[in-house]
């Protein structure tokens, strides 16, 4: 709605970087100047014929944006395969991968900008917001802690099943008895780490915790320990893309 509005109020064709403005004004939190919400390639100053938001600007998203027309890719996470976006050591190895890919967007005039630090900022934080919509879970969301749900008794394994349909996803991991009751969630999407998950798992609100991704060795191994001291955890990891996307996709409608 914010985009529409904006180039419909244009005489003139609305540049990346003019669009890119508005998003900072209106986003709802001050705009840090150490941040990744930066351009990752093309020129600020062209002019926008469409707009593509993704999770994650893929070569694969990169040829369908153009070919819909669309040279503005708005992505979440980075663009050349490390959070910094650092490219350096793969131009020094002449990387193929990276070279196609910065051909494509060079040759398309594409425009590519992340938007992360400050989606997860604003209050409420936009991809718990979109998991939220997703799920169909407001109702249940405790009014203190946006994190924390309470549903109505089922076990791991239709909790499971739930969010296999709900989500769209075709593969997940769950840790714990998939026979055992629960009722009370802490949903952390994406790759928060350790800390923040094991210390939600250590509350005695939260049942079953709901993540993107972490490594085998950590809060994997943290609850697969619990479950053999009989305490009462489960962990569903969704992957981080796919449960992003879909709370990506619920908050802006693409």
């Amino acid at each position: 709605m914010l985009l529409a509005a904006c180039a419909s109020a244009q005489t003139q064709p609305i540049t990346a970087q003019q669009i890119i403005d508005r998003i900072q004004k209106e986003v709802g939190v001050p705009w840090n100047s150490q941040t990744v919400d930066t351009f990752k390639a093309g020129d600020p100053n062209t002019p926008v014929t469409g707009v593509a938001v993704t999770m994650m600007a893929t070569l694969d998203v990169l040829q369908r944006a153009a070919a819909a027309g669309k040279n503005l890719v708005i992505t979440h996470e980075p663009t050349f395969y490390s959070h910094q976006d650092g490219i350096a050591d793969l131009e020094k190895q002449n990387d193929p991968v990276l070279a196609a890919k910065e051909a494509f967007i060079r040759e398309h005039h594409l425009v590519v900008w992340r938007f992360h630090d400050h989606w997860h900022m604003r209050q409420p934080d936009g991809i718990q917001l979109g998991m939220t919509k997703a799920l169909g879970w407001e109702q249940f969301q405790s009014a203190e802690n946006p994190h924390l749900f309470t549903l109505p008794q089922t076990t791991l394994g239709d909790l499971a099943a739930t969010l296999k349909r709900k989500l769209d996803i075709s593969v997940m991991r769950v840790v714990g008895d998939r026979n055992m009751t629960v009722t009370k969630i802490a949903l952390i999407p994406g790759a928060a780490g350790p800390q923040p998950q094991i210390k939600a798992l250590e509350r005695g609100d939260v049942e079953v915790l709901i993540i993107g991704e972490v490594p085998e060795w950590e809060t994997v191994e943290y609850v697969d320990d619990a479950n053999a001291a009989r305490q009462h955890k489960a962990l569903i990891m969704l992957t981080h893309i796919p449960l992003s996307r879909r709370a990506w996709k619920n908050v802006h409608g693409g």
